[in-house]
């Protein structure tokens, strides 16, 4: 009995004195470390702080373990692999895709998202079909990128292949230059493509150059997984939730529908009549406790910051109000800019606080404009048949898969308010979500733009949308034959 008793007491010891595990120090610190790349696909500055597809993700595992995040911000993709590796960083999240040479000085967790690797070109230049025409030709890519990878195999078939490589870009600005033709092609991932097709519509996909490929989070390559595992878990517990789903509806749910022309317009209009009305906007939002930004994207898609805008039906002005809904906020003049402005923020602002309690963001905002377009009681409608239908009734992804059924008499007949243009309203609160991502990343580079003027004294250096956005002659030739 002896014996036995201190077997079980030196058990205990060495039980309770193992070492703690990567997991177990992170948790005990309380801050996870993770170095990433500012994008608009990966992470950056809003309104009301951090956002972007990887943070939401990374903000979500950082709760999930009860810890801090913080971010450390790399700008060369290489530098985040040597972070890990070095284990100056937990973990790093920048859009990485997976592929077997990183598979050798990293570990990587499941995959939360998949992409393929997209030979980009100006709509009015030649278009490639094949890698056979890229020989001898201009190609930038990013340094250090599962791109410049991928070239280097494509290589080994076609030695001629050459192209130039740079650490200091984002795929956003490899759209910018293939755009407004200071390169001639670049490699960028489709994401990046489709949710940026609005700030530059003249940079346009040739040919793919791998099949789908997973995003994942990298981690160190060491013996103690404890910190893999969780991730997965995480990832999982995400996925089975619907959760994963949503957030990826969040930022990618509404990419691909501002046709060329539109975006062509769009990007003239940011340029020359946003700032005229910036401040009017921006003071009717702040009453209103409403994000300025949005509600300069509500009125872009209503009136293209025309105060005098007219449409067939009758409505008039900024915000394009009808009559009655005029009436309802004591609007007099609909011409009137201001009283438009404020009016029109006033009857979004009307229509967002109506909605249930249990409506949580995003989807409030989604739902709040889909009721400015549409009405309020067709909106319910459509919720209606949407938990009839066994969808959840608060979720924008559910319910605009059902607003345009409102134009099916089989559906509409059983509704209380009848008839409706439901497909109207997909595309009206899909429209606003582009111009809204797109002017909350011009707003965050003019921003970044100004801070660097300021560091560097350069009072003399044009800055805000001017300093921005430029566009060649012909594109502004184009937009004003429209």
């Amino acid at each position: 009995m002896l014996v036995v008793a201190c077997v079980f007491c030196l058990c205990s010891l060495l039980t309770g004195s193992r070492l703690p595990t990567l997991l177990d120090r992170i948790q005990k610190e309380g801050v996870l470390t993770v170095a990433s790349r500012n994008g608009p696909t990966t992470y950056y500055q809003g309104i009301d702080g951090y956002t972007g597809f990887d943070y939401e993700l990374l903000r979500g595992f950082a709760e999930y373990l009860d810890v801090k995040l913080e971010i450390v911000e790399e700008e060369d993709l290489g530098h985040i692999f040597n972070a890990i590796a070095a284990r100056d960083v937990h973990m790093g999240a920048a859009g990485l895709t997976v592929t077997d040479k990183r598979r050798q000085v990293v570990d990587f967790s499941q995959p939360y998202l998949h992409v393929t690797q997209q030979v980009i070109y100006r709509s009015n230049s030649p278009k490639p079909k094949s890698i056979e025409d890229l020989i001898g030709e201009e190609i930038l890519v990013i340094g250090n990128s599962s791109h410049a990878e991928r070239l280097r195999e494509l290589k080994r078939e076609h030695p001629d292949l050459v192209w130039n490589e740079r650490q200091d870009i984002e795929m956003l600005d490899l759209l910018e230059m293939v755009h407004n033709k200071k390169v001639t092609y670049a490699v960028v991932d489709s994401n990046a493509l489709e949710m940026n097709s609005s700030v530059y519509p003249r940079a346009l996909a040739a040919f793919d150059i791998t099949e789908p490929e997973p995003l994942a989070w990298a981690l160190p390559k060491i013996t103690d997984h404890s910190l893999q595992q969780a991730a997965n878990h995480y990832l999982t517990q995400l996925e089975h939730s619907g959760e994963l789903a949503e957030i990826t509806e969040s930022f990618y749910g509404h990419v691909g529908h501002i046709n060329y022309s539109g975006a062509l317009v769009f990007t003239k209009r940011l340029r020359t009549r946003l700032p005229k009305w910036r401040e009017k906007i921006e003071a009717a939002a702040k009453e209103t406790n409403l994000d300025w930004q949005l509600l300069a994207a509500l009125s872009y898609q209503e009136s293209h910051w025309n105060p005098r805008a007219k449409s067939p039906t009758g409505v008039r002005g900024f915000m394009m109000l009808t009559l009655n809904t005029a009436r309802e906020m004591g609007v007099k003049s609909r011409l009137d800019p201001d009283q438009s402005i404020n009016g029109g923020a006033r009857y979004f602002r009307k229509m967002y606080d109506r909605l249930s309690d249990d409506i949580v963001e995003p989807d409030r905002t989604w739902l709040a404009l889909a009721a400015y377009n549409i009405g309020f009681l067709h909106l319910q409608d459509a919720r209606k048949i949407t938990q009839d239908q066994g969808g959840n009734p608060n979720l924008w992804s559910d319910i605009r898969e059902r607003l345009p059924l409102l134009t099916k008499r089989q559906y509409y007949k059983q509704t209380r308010y009848g008839y409706a243009r439901g497909h109207e309203a997909v595309s009206y609160v899909n429209n606003i979500r582009n111009f809204y991502n797109v002017i909350a990343w011009k707003e965050q580079e003019r921003a970044k733009q100004e801070a660097l003027a300021a560091e560097e004294n350069e009072t003399d250096k044009p800055l805000g949308y001017e300093s921005i956005i430029s566009s060649a002659l012909e594109e502004l030739e184009i937009i004003n034959a429209m």
